[in-house]
């Protein structure tokens, strides 16, 4: 089957992906980089699932909580499922790409009707439910320049920003935000951000290689950007700008991260040491008043701390790496940003993986640390023996640091983290030897019990799905998504191949199935 022509109206072709991915500072990859074992059932295989999902004629899922409203930062429930067999329910890919394309696919975002994802210059609403390709969108909203930051969090109505570049060049500077709707592509607002040069740089850079990199975070009624040489925050509704504050001395700010709360990372570094190396840096925490940009606490990192990410907001859970690899700890803060419990991976027997800041500047994406319900929860690293992998997931009280409930994977399986739902965990349940199928489940942190909520298999083409480092996986409104970070054409000029860009799965009883 035919996708159509290339999607050249997306992106460069013959951009390299070195030169897209080009850094600018010292960004460590921190966390394990797993390459996870799949089940693979044959092409063509049956995805099955069943998670009951809204006529999508129907309004959304309710939010999680009886407070969230429009302008929160989105929290939705996933209902058991209604049966275990299923199908797929959304694929976006193509096998006419040439040999020598090169496609960065930042961002990936779902509501009950709409799979958005960033494509390069461009983000494309496609229907769910759909076997969608190049031309099937239901929107596409055109940026001046290249996606160059985003944020995972989206509104309760539905609606998420991106960072871009004022300029089609790729190595124009980063200096633009736009706040837009998911549903239908509208661009609520836009704006152009300040820039700012690397480290100590004074001088306003002249490209992006220059550049200190910005990144973009909503909480509350607020979408905040960090560039740097300071902070700004700006009314979701209206796009005003609600504060500005400036980075002081050898300071500057490096990243926000937002949620229920809003938090900005300070990097410091320091006299007689090169910008570009981790041991010039120390770390703070500020927590901000979202409409006002008042610190109402500052948490600062030990000196030799190599870096700090934020799992979660509200509660404060911050990561941090003090080893020379992966992150040693999580530390549990109260409302003043004083430390409730530290949390110890022992040497990487517990594995929490952040994305990594080559490419883009997050530090709130944290995915196989969820946390909720009082608890954050980790994985342990895999088993030794590569023919029979297993491992467990453990949570950690926030409170006082100590375990509670522990789910094994049993033999030839692992079990990955994926988000908390309404006090429960959900996780991926993968498979090593080819035959039994992989799995959604929830894991209930109060009882111990497992719920599947539905099983599948990927066809051949789409086992690179489950490589954590390079792919998004994303539960929303009754499906599963795996999304590509991004694509390569074949390696021979005249080859066909298939380049999956996004899989979903979903319940067989949408196509029909009885409800439960």
């Amino acid at each position: 089957m035919s996708f159509g022509p290339p999607p050249s109206m997306y992106t460069q072709s013959t951009v390299s992906a070195d030169q897209q991915r080009r850094r600018k500072r010292r960004r460590t990859l921190l966390g394990a980089v797993a390459a996870v074992a799949t089940a693979a059932l044959g092409a063509g295989a049956l995805l099955v699932s069943g998670v009951l999902d809204q006529d999508p004629k129907k309004p959304a899922e309710p939010l999680a909580g009886a407070h969230q409203g429009r302008l929160d930062v989105r929290e939705t429930v996933e209902k058991r499922p209604a049966s275990t067999t299923g199908t797929m329910g959304f694929r976006f890919s193509t096998d006419d790409m040439s040999a020598g394309e090169q496609y960065e696919l930042p961002g990936m975002w779902a509501t009950d009707r709409i799979l958005a994802k960033g494509i390069n210059r461009t983000v494309v609403g496609l229907p769910v439910g759909t076997d969608a390709s190049v031309g099937d969108e239901k929107w596409k909203l055109r940026l001046s320049g290249p996606i160059c930051g985003y944020t995972n969090h989206v509104t309760g109505e539905n609606r998420t920003a991106v960072l871009f570049k004022g300029k089609p060049d790729e190595h124009a500077l980063c200096d633009h935000v736009a706040f837009f709707d998911l549903d239908d592509g509208r661009k609520i607002w836009q704006h152009e951000i300040p820039v700012s040069g690397v480290g100590d740089s004074e001088e306003v850079p002249e490209n992006d290689a220059l550049q200190d990199d910005p990144s973009v975070t909503l909480t509350r009624g607020t979408v905040a950007v960090t560039w740097g040489g300071g902070s700004d925050a700006y009314d979701m509704d209206h796009g005003r700008r609600l504060w500005r504050t400036k980075a002081t001395g050898n300071c500057g700010d490096d990243g926000a991260a937002g949620g229920g709360a809003l938090f900005i990372r300070v990097s410091c570094w320091h006299d007689g040491k090169p910008t570009d190396s981790w041991e010039s840096l120390t770390y703070k925490v500020r927590a901000v008043d979202p409409r006002t940009g008042r610190t109402k606490w500052t948490y600062s990192a030990a000196t030799g701390v190599r870096d700090v990410k934020v799992p979660s907001t509200d509660p404060a859970v911050l990561a941090v790496a003090a080893g020379d690899t992966g992150y040693t700890e999580l530390l549990s803060l109260d409302g003043k940003g004083k430390n409730r419990a530290t949390i110890r991976l022992q040497n990487g027997q517990y594995v929490g993986e952040c994305t990594d800041e080559t490419d883009y500047l997050l530090i709130d994406d944290c995915p196989t640390m969820p946390v909720g319900g009082g608890q954050v929860f980790l994985r342990s690293k895999d088993s030794d023996d590569a023919l029979h992998p297993s491992n467990w997931i453990v949570g950690f009280d926030l409170a006082t640091g100590n375990t509670t409930k522990k789910f094994e994977s049993g033999p030839n399986e692992t079990l990955r983290p994926i988000r908390t739902s309404g006090g429960k965990l959900l996780a991926l349940r993968q498979s090593s030897d080819r035959i039994a199928p992989m799995g959604l489940v929830s894991l209930d942190p109060g009882t111990g019990e497992e719920t599947p909520y539905f099983y599948f298999g990927l066809p051949l083409e789409a086992e690179n799905f489950t490589i954590i480092d390079s792919n998004d996986v994303l539960v929303q409104n009754g499906r599963l998504y795996f999304g590509a970070r991004r694509v390569s054409g074949p390696a021979k000029q005249g080859q066909k191949e298939w380049t999956q860009m996004v899989l979903g799965i979903e319940s067989a009883a949408r196509k029909g199935g009885p409800a439960q």
